[in-house]
């Protein structure tokens, strides 16, 4: 049971990891698509 309960909370850091790390990547590329057209609109 004990090794059961390890496995189970092991494998939600992984996704809760992998859920941060797409969080960053699309805010990321939110801020660059903004900035990129804010950049044109003030040429």
């Amino acid at each position: 049971m004990r090794y059961f309960i390890m496995a189970l909370m092991i494998t939600a850091f992984f996704g809760c990891s992998s859920t941060w790390h797409g969080i960053k990547e699309d805010s990321n590329n939110a801020y660059q698509w903004s900035k990129e057209k804010i950049h044109k609109a003030t040429e």
